[in-house]
């Protein structure tokens, strides 16, 4: 090692010590250069804050991050190239007083110190823009994804009027479907209800009739036009004041206050397409929410193509690379000792990002037991929010790729709400179960969201039976299900056990679909007189033949419900 040390060459850089001694002029026009590299640099630093506070970096921020970025090589490389050219006017140069040991001329040495220059602006330019580019590619592939969501519900609700319909016009089939006769078919299309029942009309398979056909040329381009329409009414509401807060917000201040149209669409996609209301959030919570987008390797991108440029640079000179590299060895072996949990970490985050282990928002549980939402993943540590908000765990993100977590979110989104619930003796249980399998069946049409839509997972959605397009219960269904489950687990003490099954669309919803259960449980037992026991312990006084009696009273109710609904499966066995 010392031996190769000794005969380490700098290559030309040994001659450059050497010219710049050489000539006063030579080391003002350096001065000069340096000084304004600085001055470039600090009005850039201007430049770019002052251009963030505008309504272009919000509403173009790509190419205001390019223009950035670009402004600074532009300004960088004309100085540079400037006092290149100024010195070789004026020939600061004495060729034949300066004598080198290089086969370069003192001017080409010079001119090849301000090329490197040029090449290192150049290389750092770059090394920024291809990540802009690559962003504004995948941002592109997320907008043609939210038209096409936006063709499948038939416009947003934010929409400028009835947008879908200036874009797109409803055809009738040629041929009627099963379900409607042709006189109600003709009746329908004479007028605007009824063409918009016909619209919306699903068949008893849960098909859509009739087809659609654009009425301009480029209807992704138009659908774009009216979303850059919303955001800009979105942010002229912001910096006005004219928001519920009646607060005027303000450009490029810190922290931020108003989303960029990127992170709007980002904030849509997470809501729902639900209309984002300005200055709903408290200051900084823009910026927070773009702190949380997921990051990814295209953050080591930058990095690896300047120090690449550095290399080249370094080989462009002269220096022996092989032998630098031996000597910079030991040293880049210690900085990776001591760096071994980040770097560690780090390809954590990134095989957790790229095999979709779990994301934002997945409900896991961890090996010590600890259950709860994902909240944020980072390259160095990943928080996991407890399902009350009681805790927050902070785990660093290399353990997560060895251990053993369950995801109750990945890619199978079906979770079973099992109340369980005990009955009398004197009741008949397959009267019981037969109550069950009516009260399972309400809770699967009767259950739903904020939004209407069914919180149970359906073979087929409740609205499809109404002719009405499917609220997507009865999507993303990988296994067969049978539902509701009934099962009359045992007899108990004082009481026959039974258990009714539905399966939800999250872990979460399963408490509140358990709870809606046990008001329909209520119900339906109340109607029925199905009776729940208090704990026996003590000698029964009852009059139990008065009570047989009372039962029997709606017996032929009872027997009703079985001819309706069936017991379920209750009768078959586990391996039917």
């Amino acid at each position: 090692m010392v031996e190769e040390l000794s005969e380490f060459s700098a290559g030309q850089f040994e001659t450059v010590s050497q010219l710049l001694a050489s000539s006063v002029s030579l080391q003002m026009a350096l001065a000069v250069l340096v000084v304004g590299l600085i001055i470039i640099v600090t009005v850039y630093r201007k430049f770019s804050s002052w251009i963030q506070t505008q309504k272009f970096s919000y509403t173009r921020p790509h190419i205001s991050r390019f223009a950035r970025t670009a402004m600074l090589a532009f300004f960088a490389i004309g100085l540079v190239s400037s006092v290149n050219a100024y010195i070789q006017a004026f020939e600061l140069f004495d060729e034949q007083v300066i004598t080198l040991t290089d086969d370069l001329s003192p001017s080409q040495t010079f001119a090849k110190i301000l090329n490197t220059i040029n090449i290192l602006v150049i290389g750092y330019t770059v090394s920024q823009l291809i990540p802009v580019a690559l962003n504004k590619r995948e941002k592109t592939i997320l907008e043609r994804e939210d038209f096409e969501k936006w063709k499948e519900l038939k416009g947003f609700k934010d929409d400028d009027g009835d947008l879908f319909h200036k874009i797109f016009k409803w055809v009738p089939p040629k041929i009627l479907p099963e379900d409607l006769t042709k006189e109600e078919f003709e009746k329908n299309l004479q007028t605007k209800e009824g063409v918009n029942f016909l619209e919306n009309y699903r068949t008893s398979k849960g098909v859509s009739i009739g087809s659609y056909e654009k009425l301009v040329s480029d209807p992704f381009e138009e659908w774009k036009k009216s979303v850059r329409k919303k955001y800009e009414q979105y942010f002229d509401d912001c910096v006005s004041g004219n928001n519920q807060a009646g607060r005027k917000l303000v450009p490029g201040t810190k922290p931020q206050e108003i989303y960029p149209i990127d992170l709007w669409r980002e904030e849509k996609r997470q809501r729902g397409y639900d209309p984002i209301i300005p200055a709903s959030k408290p200051a900084g919570h823009a910026e927070l929410q773009e702190e949380r987008v997921p990051k990814s390797a295209k953050q080591v991108l930058p990095i690896g193509i300047f120090v690449a440029t550095v290399i080249g640079v370094i080989g462009w000179w002269g220096v022996d690379l092989f032998v630098l590299a031996t000597a910079t060895g030991g040293m880049a072996l210690g900085v990776g000792l001591a760096l071994k949990e980040t770097l560690e970490n780090y390809f954590a985050y990134i095989l957790i990002r790229k095999d979709k282990v779990f994301a934002e928002g997945d409900r896991v549980q961890l090996e010590s037991g600890y259950n709860g939402y994902v909240h944020r993943i980072t390259p160095r540590v990943t928080y996991i929010r407890h399902a009350l908000n009681e805790s927050l765990a902070i785990i660093p993100t290399r353990q997560l790729v060895t251990a053993e977590i369950v995801n109750f979110t990945k890619e199978i989104n079906l979770v079973p709400a099992i109340v369980d619930v005990g009955v009398s003796y004197l009741n008949d249980p397959k009267q019981v179960a037969s109550i069950l399998v009516k009260v399972g069946q309400r809770a699967l049409v009767e259950i739903k969201d904020s939004k209407g839509n069914h919180v149970a997972v359906q073979k087929r959605c409740p609205y499809l039976d109404q002719n009405k397009p499917s609220c997507g219960c009865d999507k993303d269904i990988h296994v067969d299900i049978d539902q509701p489950t009934v099962r009359f687990n045992k007899f108990n003490d004082s009481s026959l056990d039974f258990s009714v099954w539905i399966y939800v669309n999250s872990y979460g919803t399963q408490f509140k679909v358990k709870s809606a259960m046990r008001l329909i449980m209520y119900e339906e037992f109340k109607k029925y007189d199905i009776r729940i026991p208090w704990p026996i312990r003590t000698v029964y006084q009852g009059d139990e033949k008065r009570e047989a009696q009372e039962i029997a009273e709606y017996e032929s109710k009872r027997k009703q419900v079985i001819d309706e609904f069936g017991i379920g499966d209750l009768a078959r066995g586990e391996g039917d």
